[in-house]
């Protein structure tokens, strides 16, 4: 665990969860597992703190535990669990650009609140679905509902463990802490539910929920305290799946660069057929024959069975090999080296980075020994036909910044340097981590700017939010436009220039953290494919 993740973690859960679970969280990533009363004794904080604390962390799955053999329940943060708070956005994008409005608030309510029942997501959604519609209209919770289950069928959403329910309950004293399993053939199973009823407005405080003054509102209205019929079975965001998804659309999105639209959308097709049946974590898709590809195309999408065979023919010859042949039944069958892929990715990000920082003829030089896997400098001069003293000097400039490697063989067992070769190569993996870190470093700065431009306008924040609730209640009390206007001119020209500044640069610097985390997520997803092969 390096100190730029660490510092990271520690900005994200801060910013999420306040001071305190920051430092028992913080705390468990430096230590590792620790049991309760040892996480309160080293941080100074009451035995009471440090268990809401630890509620919020299982809760979000930001933290596991384990009963050793002595009895002892021990806490473990996960790191990498917390690093993903910082693609949350991303998460509710893909779920809006999906399933519209309904996915993305089922999975913002899921992400906000770590664990939910199916039926308190489809409630809450549907009464914040009607919030947003003209008066009059309300949102059914059949068609939350079904959206629900459509992210739940497409693996979006999945089940929690659970506690097992044992038929023949031991009389002994209870365990510690209960041990959660989870069936696989269960994790996608959604209860059925009859949801009946529509998404309810927030109304003041005389009134309740259907508009009708309390003490008209019939008895059988009245708060009833019926069992919830999916009591105990809780939902969560399965990030992995969206993981997925983002590697399925940087690949196609690579065919896309390299070839045409025809060639993007044949390999979407294949990856969209087996991103239920393939894992993960696979080096591979499952093998499709060209006629199921052919059957599988989108509708209107007008190519012949000839043209899509000459198309994967000419996918499966391409040097970068994202697809590949594995048989000639059914026409031929075809898969996707989702390794070789996301290798390719992550050497176009190493490339871009060297091209940014050091200059085009740097670049060339990377992509020569790239090519080339050594090289000495003399060849690198005479192949990149770039004069020996620039040549060197590009070199020693990428060697000192880890994008390059030096690889000693000595001719003679004495190491000198007159008999011995130096080669220079590119270890990738080596190149992909120390971009990680340094990314990680630039998520963190990024934070903590715009943390810094909030904490300097704060006065201003709160005095602009202060007039804007002003007017929102004037404007629903039906107040004159002369009123208003005087209202809003508390705010003067120059404060209300200050507030669009911070706006602009508050919208640069979130938009940079997404994109240094589409970064960060290429080159995690090509580690943990190249540790997973090794």
């Amino acid at each position: 665990m390096t100190q730029a993740e660490i510092k990271l973690c520690s900005l994200l859960l801060q910013e999420h969860f306040g001071e305190i679970v920051e430092k028992i969280g913080v705390h468990l990533i430096r230590t590792g597992s620790q049991p309760l009363r040892v996480t309160a004794h080293d941080t100074g904080t009451s035995l009471d703190q440090v268990k809401k604390a630890l509620c919020v962390l299982i809760q979000h799955n930001l933290v596991t535990y384990q009963v050793h053999k002595r009895g002892v329940v021990e806490y473990e943060a996960q790191c990498s669990r917390v690093l993903r708070m910082l693609r949350y956005p991303r998460y509710i994008y893909t779920a809006k650009t999906l399933y519209s409005d309904t996915g993305e608030l089922i999975v913002e309510e899921l992400l906000l609140n770590g664990k939910m029942t199916m039926s308190a997501v489809v409630k809450k959604v549907a009464d914040r679905l009607t919030e947003t519609m003209e008066d009059g209209k309300t949102m059914d919770y059949a068609e939350v509902s079904n959206t629900f289950v459509r992210l739940a069928d497409t693996h979006f959403v999945q089940r929690c463990p659970l506690v097992p329910a044992t038929e023949n309950p031991d009389p002994g004293p209870p365990p510690p802490a209960p041990t959660l399993v989870i069936n696989e053939k269960d994790m996608y199973l959604v209860p059925k539910l009859s949801l009946i009823g529509k998404g309810k407005r927030r109304r003041s405080s005389d009134e309740d929920a259907t508009g009708e003054p309390k003490a008209k509102r019939p008895k059988h209205t009245t708060d009833n305290k019926e069992p919830i019929p999916d009591d105990g079975i809780y939902w969560q965001a399965n990030l992995d799946r969206f993981h997925q998804h983002f590697r399925d659309q940087a690949i196609v999105s690579a065919v896309a660069n390299r070839m045409d639209q025809t060639s993007s959308e044949i390999v979407r097709t294949m990856l969209r057929m087996s991103e239920i049946t393939t894992s993960s974590s696979a080096p591979f898709t499952q093998p499709l024959s060209s006629n199921e590809i052919f059957r599988s195309l989108p509708v209107g999408y007008n190519i012949s069975k000839q043209v899509l065979d000459q198309y994967l023919t000419l996918l499966a010859d391409d040097p970068l090999e994202f697809v590949g042949k594995s048989g000639d039944s059914g026409g031929g069958m075809y898969v996707i080296n989702l390794h070789k892929a996301l290798g390719s990715l992550a050497t176009a990000t190493l490339e871009s980075v060297v091209q940014e920082r050091f200059g085009s003829r740097c670049a060339r030089i990377f992509r020569l020994v790239l090519q080339k896997k050594h090289l000495e400098q003399k060849q690198v001069e005479d192949f990149a036909m770039i004069p020996a003293k620039e040549a060197k000097d590009m070199l020693y400039k990428m060697l000192s910044e880890n994008f390059i490697s030096l690889q000693e063989i000595p001719k003679t067992p004495d190491h000198a340097p007159s008999r011995t070769f130096y080669l220079y190569a590119v270890n990738i993996l080596s190149a992909a981590r120390m971009l990680l870190h340094r990314c990680y470093k630039s998520v963190a700065n990024l934070i903590e700017r715009r943390q810094f431009e909030t904490k300097e306008n704060k006065r201003l924040l709160e005095k602009s939010q202060r007039v804007e609730a002003i007017i929102a209640s004037m404007q629903a009390t039906g107040a004159e436009e002369a009123q208003l206007q005087e209202i809003e001119e508390m705010i003067t020209a120059p404060e209300r220039q200050q507030l669009e500044t911070l706006k602009r640069n508050v919208n640069k610097l979130d938009a940079c953290e997404i994109q240094v985390d589409e970064t960060i997520f290429l080159l995690e997803s090509y580690i943990e494919s190249t540790m997973k092969r090794q």
